[in-house]
């Protein structure tokens, strides 16, 4: 059985911990901005270990979006790497909990819709992409 390791950053675990404790009545939104996060439980692709991410909740239909922003950051975040090696995920979007698999979007017409839905759902998303030189990459978590 997989061991869970906490983030090394305060603000995620602390999130995690809320988000969880609470069973998904608390620590539901992002920092001070009020707007709605999911918690996404991931295996690491080099440890092996239950990870767990809190991104920002984008729907399409029963579907999310999940990106790979990182602020804006020269390098993909850790959980990038770990989604295309291991594509099964367990999403918490407050108090429900769901398995369900991952897939990078590689489809240009597709990418480019779900860029719009994630920009309106968070629109610094637009500013991260216009700092970086990196594609930021998209998913989309389906019902597995």
């Amino acid at each position: 059985m997989a061991k869970y390791v906490p983030s090394p950053r305060d603000w995620v675990r602390e999130q995690v911990e809320l988000y969880e404790n609470s069973g998904g009545t608390e620590g539901t939104t992002l920092r001070d901005t009020g707007l709605p996060v999911i918690i996404v439980t991931h295996i690491g692709n080099k440890t092996g270990a239950i990870r767990k991410t809190p991104l920002m909740r984008v729907k399409d239909g029963n579907s999310y979006v999940l990106v790979g922003s990182q602020g804006g950051a020269p390098t993909d975040p850790v959980w990038v790497h770990n989604l295309r090696v291991n594509p099964d995920v367990e999403i918490r979007d407050e108090t429900v909990v769901r398995p369900m698999r991952v897939r990078e979007v590689e489809d240009e017409d597709e990418r480019s819709r779900l860029w719009k839905l994630a920009i309106a759902a968070y629109p610094p998303y637009a500013e991260y992409q216009e700092r970086t030189a990196r594609r930021i990459p998209i998913f989309v978590a389906e019902q597995s």
